[in-house]
């Protein structure tokens, strides 16, 4: 029997908001499988959770570069929040962002690249000596378009360029500059605050809607109806997945009642152009990094057998 300790509980906690027996129990029956447990505490439901994105373990900064139809982010980590809004260390991500713009987003070529009197990876082992905390570069990600333009946006920005989620959407068309800006700025927009897992139905992880099929399967034949009364309701629970995880059919939040397809059918008319969305990229910082270490108050619980 997997041995259960009190941070396992809290983390599948924080992923799911259910109460921490149920993540308990979600642990016990599935043998300390994380994934497994949540997808457990779904088919119960106890959560209803669709994605895991869960709480972030690490804290940091994501920096965006823009310039001439091609964007990038960079993901930078710290240990603490309060590094996090060093003005030291902003410096370095906002610096180290258009490095990794020149870079293409290549994180071993920007790794290597000149800054200053050394390269990027000496000067940030040296931002970790003067401030005494680890600090790394974690990731990142480029979008080029042509012709057309690509937008960013930062969310809870400490500055424009540096904020804790960062969106890059490029939009491919020959329309006017400005006005495709204006409006690549606002889809970047809508991408922070509904994060879409994929442009398309096609562009989705086969792997992941197969396990949401399979979860959703599991939920409907809890009523006790036929299977065969099941499969003819997955198609409008799998639409409804479908809707809340894919960018075109997401609603445009902006407005909470158009559909992104069909916003980019009206701008495609009002441009007088066609519109296509090329892709997007959006990053949070610390998203999927799991904590390495109890806190205090896990190590109370675990005294008192939460385990």
């Amino acid at each position: 029997m997997a041995n259960i300790t009190a941070t396992m509980v809290k983390d599948l906690r924080d992923k799911t908001g259910a109460g921490m027996m149920d993540c308990k129990n979600a642990l016990n029956e599935t043998g300390g499988d994380m994934e497994a447990a949540i997808d457990w505490l779904r088919k119960k439901g106890i959560s209803k959770a669709a994605k895991k994105a869960g709480r972030a373990a690490a804290e940091g900064l994501v920096g965006v570069a823009v310039d001439a139809g091609t964007g990038v982010l960079l993901e930078v980590n710290a240990e603490t929040d309060f590094v996090a809004k060093n003005d030291e260390f902003k410096a370095f991500v906002k610096d180290a962002s258009r490095l990794a713009l020149k870079e293409g987003g290549n994180l071993e070529k920007l790794l290597a690249s000149p800054m200053g009197s050394s390269s990027v990876q000496q000067t940030l082992t040296e931002l970790v000596a003067k401030i005494g905390e680890n600090m790394s570069v974690r990731r990142a990600a480029a979008l080029s378009v042509n012709p057309g333009v690509v937008a960013a946006y930062v969310h809870n920005a400490s500055s424009p360029e540096l904020g804790n989620i960062g969106v890059l959407v490029g939009l491919k068309s020959t329309a006017d500059k400005e006005k495709l800006s204006a409006l690549a700025k606002k889809l970047a927009m809508h991408v922070a605050a509904a994060a879409p897992l994929a442009l398309t139905r096609e562009h989705l992880d086969k792997a992941v809607v197969e396990r949401e099929y399979n979860i959703q399967k599991d939920i409907a034949l809890q009523s006790g109806k036929p299977e065969a009364v099941v499969e003819k309701m997955m198609e409008g629970r799998m639409r409804k997945y479908y809707e809340e995880v894919v960018l075109m059919q997401q609603i445009y939040m902006l407005d909470g009642e158009t559909p992104i397809a069909k916003l980019i059918e009206k701008e495609s008319k009002d441009l007088g152009a066609p519109v296509e969305i090329e892709g997007f990229v959006r990053f949070k910082v610390g998203e999927g990094i799991e904590k390495a270490e109890a806190d205090f108050a896990d190590e109370v619980a675990q005294m008192a057998g939460t385990r």
